[in-house]
């Protein structure tokens, strides 16, 4: 299965493209600002989320348009059954709400998850382990959500729960027990779920890491870093016993949203911030294409890989193009010119883009 058929309606700078005749592997050439990024965030959106730039529905809107943008592929089958129709975009009565399709009836975008798995690598992650552990728990749930899409429930659950708490403790006046009691049982079981569908994504990627071959990339360990218990019961016990002190802070102090991944050079030990750029980046590759390859083997799985050949040396590339083309899961790539990619053009469907418009080149 892949997607096909791919259309942007006003979306950033595309007027009106199309894209025809995808293949497994798929190249996407052009200047820096022609537009490449914003097809794989136009395809990114076809996942629950908010994208691979994490903006705001205003702003992938182009300004030249009504205010609105259209996003549509087919996810073809190939055993038979019918082609899917994918969609999403804006409305005018509503352009801060997202509007998801499947096959023209309206849902949620969390059901887009059912049908795809999307994962992405853009030169914005590159920081990713010397980042904040806020950036890498949202990294840790974007790679959860693609292989479990009621990760987003769970996630949006223990939020909005955690915020009530947090108000709750910043008021003047001394919190109502029993509203504590029922907010807190609420924050423990959605904060359980959360814990335990971060637990599974690192186990899985973590044998699935271990069965890679570990040259030319490098293998990276990863642990997760729990802050607080696990269980739903002992979270519970664990916010009751800590009213005070949190009410002195202000806020929650333990649990799921104080987690962090921990990545390391296997072997070796070091921490994944220490290491050099280049093996960050290899690092970070090793564990994209381990995702990829867990999440199109349980249903259809697309790879976003934003300018990803522009700092490899010849070897890691071409080890990467042969992944690639062995994986199961659908590629896109972009580049600012063909040379690079010369092991996929044989391949690739290959496509130019330049001010917003796209042409069919191979």
């Amino acid at each position: 299965m892949a997607l096909d058929r791919i259309t942007l309606g006003h979306f950033r700078n595309h007027a009106a493209s199309r894209l025809d005749g995808a293949s497994h592997l798929n190249l996407l050439i052009g200047e820096n600002g022609a537009g490449k990024t914003n097809v794989l965030e136009a395809l990114s959106l076809l996942a629950p989320g908010r994208g691979l730039r994490r903006a705001p529905l205003n702003e992938m809107a182009s300004s030249r348009g009504p205010g609105t943008f259209a996003v549509s592929a087919t996810l073809d089958c190939e055993d038979g059954r019918d082609p899917v129709t994918l969609g999403t975009g804006t409305q005018a009565d509503r352009p801060r709400r997202r509007i998801v399709q499947v096959n023209g009836a309206e849902t949620s975008a969390v059901a887009l998850g059912e049908w795809l798995a999307v994962t992405w690598l853009t030169p914005a992650m590159d920081g990713l382990f010397g980042d904040s552990a806020g950036a890498r728990r949202r990294y840790l749930d974007r790679l959860a959500l693609a292989l479990d899409s009621a990760h987003a429930r769970h996630a949006s659950r223990y939020e909005g729960a955690l915020r009530e708490r947090n108000r709750l403790l910043a008021e003047d006046a001394e919190p109502d027990p029993l509203w504590l009691d029922s907010i807190e049982a609420q924050l423990a079981e959605a904060g359980a779920a959360l814990a335990a569908g971060r637990a599974m994504l690192v186990e899985r990627l973590s044998a699935e890491l271990a069965s890679l071959p570990e040259a030319p990339f490098a293998r990276p360990a990863l642990a997760l870093a729990a802050s607080g218990p696990r269980g739903a019961a002992e979270l519970a016990d664990d916010l009751l016993r800590h009213r005070r002190r949190d009410r002195t802070a202000q806020r929650t102090l333990t649990g799921p949203h104080r987690d962090d991944l921990e990545v390391t050079m296997a072997g070796t030990g070091m921490p994944a911030a220490s290491c050099s750029t280049g093996e960050q980046k290899a690092l970070l590759i090793a564990i994209t294409l381990a995702h990829a390859g867990l999440a199109a083997a349980d249903r259809p799985g697309v790879l976003l890989l934003d300018e990803v050949a522009a700092h490899l040396d010849p070897v890691r590339r071409e080890a990467l193009f042969e992944r690639l083309s062995a994986g199961k899961a659908q590629a896109w790539l972009t580049g600012t010119e063909r040379a690079p990619f010369a092991g996929l053009l044989g391949e690739a469907a290959t496509w130019r883009v330049s001010g917003g418009q796209v042409e069919r080149l191979s």
